[in-house]
């Protein structure tokens, strides 16, 4: 069936003009997808092509990208973006790994990767043969700011640089240059400078010079998350402190790129985390403090760092009128430009995301976000789910742009975190501050080993200057666990914990969103085809290598269950989907891409996963025809959209899920669900391409037909996937299930989810006893939450109240019996 011409040649001609229905027509910008623009698409040569760096500067943007590890240079290029987005890609480009930037005001430079750009946008080049490394961060110098910067590598090479003639005077050799030589560069050697490994961050104030690093070397950090992992450390000018032994990422201050404007007196602040929660560090007058703040997304992890590109806090506000905005695991915050010791209110929450972010900056009355959309390596982010699929033919990614007030319109802000994660804790000793103020609902679980019963003890800092009151003490009796549901208006900026024996112990914080979304799918995916739909419009996706720069797709039809081949079509830099003869790609697609057999098992009750490790997990169904189309292998369900995570599309509802190293579905996200029928996704070009369209779709806004008129995709951002809809879901571990006494269920997700409701009932001829128990994170830390006596022929019906959070849920059964539990999320 061919997709209707109505508005189909119309949409074609639009975009040879280079605009469009979702384009900025009235500035004559070029057309773009949901804030992303095809033609600004970066390609390099290399395993990833990640955005190091977005910088306005001499009228201009100004961003670099970098590849995977390349410290002598590389395919990668320096970009000069003009108002109008033309792209032009500078001849002086060398490459490498770099996410370095600043602004140096006194030579009136910007220093951005090894390149300082003049005001009148001169490049010079600081070469790799004098200057060798992975740059990672700038700095200010601690005694000559006026003529000096300072440069740091991944690796821990330092660097003095004279902004004049950009001579630099190595201070610490770099570890690519000492392996080059024969030396041992593990970051845990005898002849290591700094424990960890995969520099970040660099800043100078206070008298010191700041460097983070968020990984750890050797073969445990590649398959353990929780593994103590990075540093955060100083330098005087002759000697190296270590500060604290976590993964460390942002250094910065309220002079963000430029430095500190009093440098001597202006606090600095890091970001960080560990498998528990986020840090936030502080250094004024001298003196460190950290906080803790809660998850959104665990994707970033992986004690490798790997996961985890440049976190930022960056002044996004007009001239004069500062605005921090701070990305962190999959979660954009507010940060106040007050955050100083004694004055640590106003962090807050705005919404999640699920781009892999670099850098970004405010130009043109917008947001622009460098991204790392598509690495052809894809590193250690394999599973059975996605088969033996390949990564694109190229690693590419874009910028995307949108309004000032998109940070606070993507996903919930739903969070989780542990100050204490089945840890030994001492008596009277106090948590560090866990960011409390900015969700309309609270919660604890608490749980601890001692032998006779603990109380807990909960203080709050109401305003955020230092002055601790208690919020209420609630005792834990031994092999049982508490669960706190805070009033709403209950005041403070920050909690904390305290114990009254020394026991092993965990506290972990669940903060939510209300999530205001309903359960309909947006107007933007209008064409995408139900998931009940006889005839579809489908194909397989791969990102062409061999600098094609296209999107290959082998496209098919269904027509009442049975799959026809159509051909094979290109998608261009200008969007246009073209049909072209090469059976050669064709059925390199077909091969290498195929959806694989069976990466799921649907049961009547749910979705069951095996994953890698052998643990299994149950996931709630959706529409009941998923079913047939995933045993067909009909339907894409694993794929890595994003840079080192995968988009997880299973039974009607999208997942984020993080790579197997940063602990995989043991920490899943439900993002939305719906009754689509995609038949595959891809990026391209930093947006996200689907197919399984309507046969009578038009040509839109995110529809893009044919010139044949006989195939379609679906073309955004990964983002607007939050808009399909509410996660809902029905299922559960039991349906009419033979269980044995004292055997624990599979565990079922119940996280993220609104209005959620129970069944249980079994086909004894005597009373049965259920306990539930809970996993709040996904770590294995089991909770009692209840325990349920349920009579012959009864069945207990349980809502669970609007409190309630956990991201796991299993039941067990005293007797041996036919039991079923099922829940409900509407």
């Amino acid at each position: 069936m061919k997709i209707r011409k109505s508005r189909a040649i119309l949409g074609v001609a639009i975009g040879l003009l280079g605009i469009g229905c979702n384009s900025d027509a009235q500035t004559n910008k070029p057309r773009s997808y949901s804030g992303i623009y095809p033609q600004l698409a970066m390609y390099n040569r290399e395993g990833e092509c990640g955005t190091g760096a977005v910088v306005p500067w001499a009228g201009k943007l100004w961003v670099i990208t970098y590849g995977p590890h390349m410290p002598f240079g590389s395919s990668d290029k320096l970009y000069e973006i003009t108002p109008e987005l033309k792209q032009v890609v500078r001849e002086e480009s060398i490459g490498g790994t770099p996410a370095n930037r600043m602004i140096h005001p006194e030579s009136n430079q910007l220093f951005i990767g090894p390149y300082a750009i003049s005001d009148k946008g001169n490049v010079r080049v600081i070469p790799y043969t004098t200057m060798p490394g992975r740059h990672t961060g700038n700095a200010r110098h601690l005694t000559d700011p006026a003529g000096k910067i300072y440069y740091g590598t991944m690796e821990e090479g330092f660097y003095e640089v004279d902004v004049h003639t950009l001579q630099p005077t190595m201070l610490y050799e770099d570890g690519n240059v000492k392996n080059k030589k024969g030396a041992d560069t593990v970051a845990n050697a005898a002849s290591a400078l700094l424990p960890g490994a995969h520099g970040k961050g660099l800043y100078s104030g206070q008298g010191v010079l700041l460097y983070s690093n968020n990984g750890e070397p050797g073969p445990k950090a590649l398959t353990d998350f929780d593994i103590p992992a990075g540093s955060l450390s100083e330098w005087n000018g002759k000697d190296w402190k270590v500060i604290r032994r976590n993964q460390f990422v942002e250094i910065t201050g309220p002079g963000g790129i430029q430095g500190n404007k009093n440098p001597a007196t202006d606090p600095i602040w890091t970001t960080g985390w560990d498998h528990k929660s986020l840090l936030l560090g502080l250094r004024d007058q001298g003196k460190w403090q950290f906080f803790r703040l809660p998850k959104a997304s665990h994707s970033y992890d992986g004690a490798h760092g790997w996961n985890t590109e440049w976190p930022r806090i960056r002044d996004i506000g007009a001239t004069g009128k500062p605005d921090y905005l701070m990305t962190m695991h999959g979660m954009f915050w507010h940060f106040p430009a007050s955050f100083t010791a004694g004055h640590t209110a106003g962090i807050r929450p705005r919404s999640a995301y699920l781009k892999v972010i670099g850098d970004y900056a405010r130009w043109q009355d917008q947001l622009v976000f460098g991204c790392d959309d598509a690495a052809q390596k894809e590193f250690l982010n394999k599973r059975t789910a996605k088969g033996t699929i390949e990564g694109p033919g190229q690693s590419n990614s874009n910028l995307w742009f949108t309004s000032l007030q998109q940070p606070d319109e993507l996903g919930p802000n739903t969070a989780e975190g542990a100050v204490w994660l089945n840890e030994p804790v001492k008596a009277g000793e106090a948590s560090e501050p866990f960011l409390f103020a900015g969700w309309p609902s609270r919660s604890a679980r608490i749980q601890h080993n001692g032998a006779q019963p603990v109380a807990f003890t909960f203080e709050t800092d109401n305003k955020g200057n230092g002055a601790w009151t208690t919020a209420q003490t609630i005792t834990v009796a031994p092999g049982q666990a508490a669960e706190i549901i805070f009033p709403e208006n209950t005041p403070g900026e920050w909690i904390r914990v305290r114990i009254a024996k020394n026991v092993t112990a965990t506290v972990h914080f669940f903060l939510t969103a209300n999530d205001r979304r309903n359960t309909v799918a947006s107007p933007i995916f209008h064409g995408l085809s139900k998931v009940t739909t006889a005839n579809v419009n489908g194909g397989l996706l791969y990102g062409l290598g061999n600098d094609r720069r296209a999107l290959g797709m082998a496209a098919r039809t269904y027509q009442q269950g049975n799959a026809t081949d159509i051909g094979y079509y290109e998608l261009t830099a200008d969007m246009q989907l073209i049909k072209k003869e090469d059976p050669a790609t064709q059925q390199f697609i077909r091969q290498k891409f195929a959806i694989p057999q069976q990466p799921v098992v649907v049961e009547a009750s749910s979705v069951l996963i095996v994953d890698d490790k052998g643990r299994r997990w149950r996931l709630p169904l959706g529409d009941a025809a998923y079913s047939d189309l995933i045993g067909k292998a009909a339907l894409r369900i694993c794929r890595e959209v994003s840079t080192e995570r995968d988009l997880f599309n299973c039974h009607g509802t999208f997942y984020e899920l993080p790579a197997e190293n940063a602990d995989g579905y043991a920490k899943i996200r439900p993002i939305s669900s719906h009754h689509f029928r995609i038949n595959d996704y891809a990026a391209y070009r930093g947006m996200l391409i689907m197919t399984g369209i309507d046969p009578d779709a038009k040509a839109g806004d995110h529809i893009i037909v044919s010139n044949d008129h006989k195939a379609a995709v679906w073309a955004g951002a990964i983002d607007d996937l939050w808009q399909m809809g509410r996660p809902t879901g029905h299922g559960g571990p039991w349906q009419h299930t033979a269980v044995t006494a004292g055997q624990p269920s599979d565990p079922y997700l119940i996280g993220f989810y609104e209005n959620r409701s129970l069944r249980l009932l079994h086909d004894s001829d005597a009373k049965v006893t259920f306990t539930i128990t809970v996993d709040p994170v996904g770590n294995g830390v089991w909770m009692p939450y209840k325990t349920i006596t349920v009579a012959p022929g009864e069945t207990f019906a349980w809502q669970f109240p609007k409190g309630f959070q956990a991201r796991w849920i299993r039941f067990s059964s005293d007797k041996d019996c036919k039991a079923t539990a099922i829940l409900d999320y509407k």
